[in-house]
C-alpha cells in the first residue's frame, strides 16, 4: 500500500470514527434532553400539585377563619340579646306597681334575714322600702327571728331591692344582683329556647 492509500485509509477510519462519535453524542444528547424533559414535566406536575395543595390549604384556613368570625359574631349577638332580656327583667322588677314590688321585696327579705337584727340598706332613689315597710316585715318574721330590722341612713348604689347588713357581713339582694343570679341559673335554658 502506498502512502496515499494509507493516508486515505487513515482519513476514512478517522471520518468513520468521527461519524460514530457524532452519532453517539447525538444519541446521548437526545437521551439527556428526553430525561431533562421528563424531569421538567415531573417538576411542573409537582409544582402544580404543591400550588394546588397550598391554595386548598389557604382556602381551608380562610374558611375556618370566616366560620370562627361568624361564630364569634353570633355569640356576641346572642350575648347582646341575653343582656337585653335580663336588662328588661331588671327594669320590669323596678317598675312593678308599688304593691307588687313590696310583696316581692317582703318575700325576698323574709328569705334573706338570718337573725332579724340586720340593718336594711336601700338604693339612693328607693321610696317604696321605708320604715312602714320594715315594720311590716318585722311583724311577718317567724319564730326564731328577733324582728329588729331597721332602715339604715346609708344608701347604696342599687336600682332596687336592698342589702342586709349585720356587722361586716352584707347580703346583697339588689335587683341587679338578683337578676344576675337568675341569669346564671337560667341562661343556658333561655339560650336554648331563643337560639335552639
Amino acid at each position: 500500500m502506498n502512502a496515499e492509500q494509507v493516508v486515505k485509509k487513515i482519513l476514512s477510519e478517522a471520518h468513520e470514527q468521527a461519524e460514530a462519535i457524532a452519532q453517539d453524542a447525538q444519541q446521548k444528547r437526545q437521551r439527556q434532553t428526553q430525561q431533562l424533559d421528563e424531569e421538567l414535566s415531573a417538576y411542573r406536575a409537582e409544582t402544580e400539585r404543591l400550588a394546588n395543595a397550598a391554595a386548598e390549604d389557604r382556602r381551608s384556613r380562610m374558611l375556618a377563619a370566616a366560620r370562627m368570625e361568624n361564630a364569634r359574631a353570633f355569640l356576641a349577638a346572642k350575648a347582646d340579646l341575653l343582656d337585653e332580656v335580663f336588662g328588661k327583667a331588671q327594669e320590669r322588677v323596678v317598675k312593678l306597681p308599688d304593691e307588687q314590688y313590696r310583696n316581692v321585696m317582703i318575700r325576698l327579705m323574709q328569705k334573706a334575714v338570718e337573725t332579724g337584727d340586720e340593718e336594711v340598706i336601700v338604693g339612693k332613689n328607693e321610696r317604696r322600702i321605708d320604715d312602714g315597710f320594715i315594720k311590716q316585715v318585722n311583724r311577718s318574721l317567724g319564730a326564731g327571728f328577733k324582728g329588729n330590722l331597721r332602715l339604715s341612713d346609708q344608701r347604696a348604689d342599687i336600682r332596687g331591692g336592698f342589702i342586709l347588713a349585720r356587722g361586716k357581713v352584707r347580703m346583697n339582694a339588689g335587683v341587679e344582683v338578683l337578676v344576675e343570679r337568675l341569669r346564671e341559673a337560667l341562661e343556658t335554658e333561655l339560650a336554648a329556647r331563643l337560639f335552639g
